[in-house]
């Protein structure tokens, strides 16, 4: 993880824990690296309870409720995966927060409609769902990094003051 990543990681606990809230991540691409960031700081148990990796569309249905009829028609990386994705995190956790992420890291995988470094964001918070797109440039590990570092970082623009 990045300095970065761990600053933005303290500063979204420190907001939560004021708020008494609670948090959870459903992770693709990033493969449990929000859940790593977060749990990296002391004290996130107070604000962090579950984190689900649903690398595959079996198990965005299975553990997050994804319709497979969204799966099918949108694909695992879009708009309406993640929102689902989001909202399935927030009510299996019982959580005010949920960051879902979705994308292709590559270098496979790719296509002309989604090629390598899109990934899907999904922000389900208090009840309001978000998603955002993000094209982002270099390997897989500045793809999967990046991706931490924007769900963390839009999670804190995205919360309540």
């Amino acid at each position: 993880m990045t300095e970065d990543i761990t600053q933005l990681a303290q500063l979204l606990g420190n907001k939560l824990s004021a708020k008494g809230w609670q948090l959870t991540c459903a992770e693709s691409c990033t493969g449990g690296g929000v859940g790593y960031a977060i749990t990296s700081i002391s004290g996130s148990s107070a604000w962090f309870k579950k984190g689900f990796i649903t690398y595959s569309n079996e198990a965005k249905h299975d553990m997050l409720g994804v319709n497979e009829d969204t799966l099918n028609q949108f694909g695992a990386v879009s708009a309406e995966t993640v929102e689902e994705m989001a909202v399935g995190a927030a009510k299996f956790a019982n959580a005010e927060v949920a960051i879902a992420i979705s994308g292709i890291a590559g270098p496979d995988g790719g296509t002309p409609d989604k090629p390598v470094g899109t990934v899907w964001f999904g922000f389900f918070i208090n009840g309001q769902n978000i998603s955002q797109k993000l094209q982002i440039n270099g390997d897989r590990q500045a793809v999967r990094i990046k991706a931490i570092e924007f769900a963390l970082s839009n999670t804190l623009k995205l919360l309540p003051k």
